[in-house]
């Protein structure tokens, strides 16, 4: 980790704060001044502001109830996004745990723990992931076979890991999938020859949105939470 940016979050303040504090030669590692805002902290290393000892706060996990029309990004300059919902201090900690489309709502996950995002997002896991989604059209009769088989979608030579589909009325169903391809589930519709009129992600491995949260509310996850969305 940078030093300006470990400085910043064990010392509660910004970058640009941290950044004058090493400049000005108030930050030392493992007894050594450096100014350097750009170097390197070791895992081991001792971090000292004005002879304080600093040390990193506690990892945090995020569950958040996405609304619709917020951006899934950390900075964007002409649209608002999800981190525009969490105070700043904590704001500027975090990372997302994958992304919902500006017009889907519902379970997103953020936290500052690389490790434990890397395992939940990385294309290998195939974390299970499933949404309720409403159809402009009643869904085919075979759209369960088909899915199960995987579709092959426009302009992508692989087909789509196998999924699962449970219908809950003519144009509502329930779906999970267990990768995440750009915009994957309006496509798989799309490719039944149909169209997603509404979607919300309600639950990732084995966590399910928290019914309490309004859309725009979030909470810190418990650590039995954040077990079982690794399906631990």
């Amino acid at each position: 980790m940078r030093l300006d940016r470990f400085v910043s979050q064990a010392a509660g303040i910004s970058r640009s704060q941290a950044r004058v504090l090493v400049r000005r030669g108030r930050v030392s590692v493992s007894g050594e001044r450096v100014r350097d805002a750009a170097f390197a902290v070791a895992d081991d290393a001792r971090v000292e502001l004005e002879g304080r000892p600093l040390a990193l706060p506690q990892p945090l996990y995020l569950m958040l109830n996405k609304p619709l029309g917020l951006l899934s990004a950390t900075t964007d300059a002409g649209q608002a996004t999800v981190l525009s919902l969490l105070p700043p201090e904590i704001a500027t900690r975090l990372h997302l745990v994958g992304r919902l489309d500006k017009d889907t709502s519902g379970l997103l996950l953020l936290t500052d723990d690389g490790a434990w995002s890397h395992r939940i997002s990385a294309p290998s896991q195939h974390i299970p992931k499933t949404y309720l989604a409403g159809l402009a059209e009643p869904l085919a009769a075979d759209a369960e076979l088909r899915l199960a088989a995987g579709l092959t979608l426009r302009n992508e030579a692989q087909p789509t890991r196998p999924a699962t589909l449970r219908r809950l009325s003519d144009t509502e169903v329930r779906i999970t999938i267990a990768e995440g391809r750009y915009h994957q589930v309006r496509r798989m519709f799309a490719a039944l020859g149909n169209r997603v009129t509404s979607l919300h992600r309600e639950s990732v491995g084995g966590l399910t949105l928290d019914p309490g949260l309004a859309p725009g509310q979030w909470r810190a996850l418990r650590p039995e939470e954040c077990l079982a969305v690794l399906g631990d």
